[in-house]
Parts: C-alpha cells; structure tokens; sequence
C-alpha cells in the first residue's frame, strides 16, 4: 500500500465519518430509536432489534434499504421490542426486501424473542452465536459476516459522530471491517489485501492493514473505503 494511498484514506475518513453522508443509510434507524432512548421513550432493545433488522436488510440499493427497512418497522410499529415480546409476526412468502422473505424476517423475530426471554442484551452474543442464534444461518468458521461486523461497528464505535456506541465491553480495536463487494473492490485496488475471496481471511488481513492507518479503530477505515469507492465512481479521485 502506497503511502499516497493512506494519505487519501485518512483524509476521506476524517471527511466521511459525517451524518451528512449517512441520510439514507440503514444506520437511521437504529439511530432513531438511540434519539427516543434518550428522551426516555425507547430501550436498547429497541435500539439492538432495529439494528439486527437494518443490518439483514442492508444490500442493494440505498434507497430499497431504506424503503423495505420502512416497511419492516411499519409492521412492527415503530416498537421493535415489544413486537419481538408480543411473538405474533408477520409470515408468509411475500418478499420483504429482495430474496428475503417476510416468514425469514419473522424466524429473527422469534430467535431474538428466545433470546431476550434469557437476556438482556445482544452484546454478549459473539459473531458466531449472532450468525447461528439470532440469524439463524448455519455455523461457517469461513464467512465474512458483513452484516454482523456491520451491526457491531454501529453498537461499538463510540466517536459520537455516525455510529451509536451503545456496546461498552467490545473495544473498537476488536471489530473486523464489514466486507462487501464494494469495501473489497477498494482494498484490491489500494493494496489493502491481494485476496479475491470475499471471506473472513480476506476481512481480517484488510482490517489488520487498516489498523495500521487507524490505531486502536480500524472500522473508521470503513468510512475511508466507502468514500474512496464513491470518490472513484464519480471520476473525482485523482491518486498520482
């Protein structure tokens, strides 16, 4: 990695960790229950139900995340916990957001009803127990978990800038980048990593890269990547 390159990184992070730039990203949502949370008018659960539901709907097009994230919360309310509580949910075949379908969203919805009946908060549940108990996806020790790393890195983070830093007891430097097909593109091109499979070998050596441009925060390169992706995409991005 070029030291042009970092350059570019640490300028496009401090430019891009902005709620400017995050309007119509899925992170307004658990964000609006964090605002009522502190007018005493929403719980964290409430906070941690949006953001596993955001997360699992965060793919494809911005503004099809943020209409089918709309959607979902519709039929839950706006009360995301007490409709996890209340264990009537909304299952059928009908699509909720791309392939996935409404009966998918409601097998969450009781995973996590399952879970609060014990608990009282999702930060105690490592990437793995995320994946296979609230999730419910299968156990795969490979799997880059991009909308886990995602939902930790908006509880984690705690700049008080973008992401919510509700999560106290997991510290920043321990979040792997959420890799997706964008963020992997970018750390291809700028050297971050020579891997082509989009797997968890590939996030930790791209986040292991970042640590070094980010002490201590390696998901702030997150920000880095995604503007150096959307600054290259305009024809913007000049790295002589």
């Amino acid at each position: 990695m070029t030291m042009s390159s970092m350059h570019i990184l640490e300028q496009y992070a401090s430019k891009y960790n902005s709620p400017e730039y995050f309007k119509t990203d899925p992170i307004i949502f658990p964000k609006h229950f964090v605002d009522l949370m502190k007018r005493g008018e929403a719980c964290l659960q409430d906070v941690e139900v949006a953001a596993v539901i955001a997360a699992h709907l965060a793919w494809g097009r911005r503004d099809m995340i943020v209409r089918d994230c709309n959607r979902a919360f519709d039929e839950m309310g706006w009360e995301p916990y007490a409709y996890i509580i209340g264990g009537r949910y909304r299952c059928d075949d009908c699509s909720l957001h791309r392939t996935v379908k409404w009966s998918e969203f409601a097998r969450i919805c009781g995973n996590l009803k399952l879970f609060y009946e014990e608990n009282e908060s999702l930060e105690i549940l490592s990437q793995e127990q995320m994946r296979t108990r609230i999730y419910g996806q299968k156990s795969d020790p490979s799997a880059a978990n991009k909308k886990i790393n995602m939902l930790r890195r908006w509880m984690v983070r705690c700049d008080g800038i973008v992401d919510l830093g509700l999560w106290k007891s997991i510290s920043p430097a321990e979040l792997i980048i959420p890799l997706d097909v964008h963020v992997h593109r970018v750390a291809l091109e700028v050297g971050l990593t020579t891997r082509r499979q989009a797997d968890l070998k590939t996030a930790l050596e791209i986040t292991e890269g970042l640590k070094k441009i980010f002490p201590g925060d390696p998901c702030l390169g997150d920000f880095a990547l995604f503007a150096y992706g959307a600054e290259r995409a305009a024809g913007r991005l000049d790295t002589e």
